[in-house]
């Protein structure tokens, strides 16, 4: 199963959606529908106050399924993870509750869009981040990595295409904890539980008020970004980026 939910026993008002997509949690068209559609149902559920985004393997996410770019010769696939991206990365931002998002191995491309619209973030020590869209013949995600470092910082990662450690993240303040990678779920669950006593109305109202009060239309901005990889795609750059980048990498 791709995404799953769960409702830990021990702490009350506080859902658990984990992606689980071998062997790297990059997801397909579908899985990033699923994904946005399992955070929203978390934020409508009335007995929910917090959720944990949380994910099963080595990795947290490594983007999106590029062996189901490659197959469709048309341009469908890419239309389909481009709205669904928008879509998952929206479902986490407008969440009717907090987010919390657990943060393990490596976060790239898509991951950052989702960890770049939580509400906060725990992570593993062995967690990094970053975008490596210009490798892989895309853009986009700049949106969400302005939210994690300073402006500066996220123009050089993002034309390098190099990631930043949890522990940087920390210094910057846009991870909460970071912890072994054996106590990330129970440290990112410590988090929502707290979140969680709060009254469920005022949280709710909390997350509505702070997210009108943002500098940047997330979802906006995001979309803007996408057009310059749908032209990267029509224009044959794209694929050209891609296959030279496979080629230096090797089977």
């Amino acid at each position: 199963m791709t995404v799953s939910t769960a409702y830990p026993a021990d702490t009350e008002g506080v859902c658990v959606v984990t992606v689980d997509r071998p062997p790297v949690n990059a997801l397909p068209v579908q899985g990033w529908y699923d994904l946005a559609d399992a955070v929203r149902a978390a934020g409508r559920d009335p007995e929910v106050r917090c959720v944990v985004l949380a994910a099963a393997g080595r990795g947290f996410n490594a983007g999106v399924d590029i062996k189901e770019l490659q197959r469709d010769p048309g341009a469908g696939s890419l239309i389909g993870v481009n709205r669904g991206c928008a879509e998952a990365f929206e479902a986490v931002y407008a969440c009717e509750v907090p987010v919390v998002a657990a943060v393990q191995g490596f976060c790239l491309g898509g991951g950052v869009g989702l960890v770049g619209n939580a509400d906060a973030i725990v992570a593993s020590e062995d967690a990094v981040f970053g975008l490596p869209e210009l490798d892989r013949g895309a853009l986009g995600a700049a949106t969400h990595l302005a939210r994690l470092v300073p402006q500066h910082l996220m123009r050089t990662l993002y034309y390098t295409a190099r990631t930043v450690t949890a522990a940087e993240l920390l210094a910057h303040g846009s991870v909460w904890r970071v912890v072994p990678a054996n106590e990330l779920l129970d440290a990112a669950l410590e988090l929502a539980a707290e979140i969680a006593r709060k009254d469920g109305h005022l949280l709710r109202l909390a997350k509505a008020a702070l997210n009108g009060i943002d500098p940047v239309d997330v979802r906006r901005s995001y979309r803007y970004e996408q057009g310059f990889t749908f032209e990267a795609s029509l224009a044959g750059t794209a694929d050209r980026v891609r296959s030279a980048f496979d080629k230096e990498t090797g089977p």
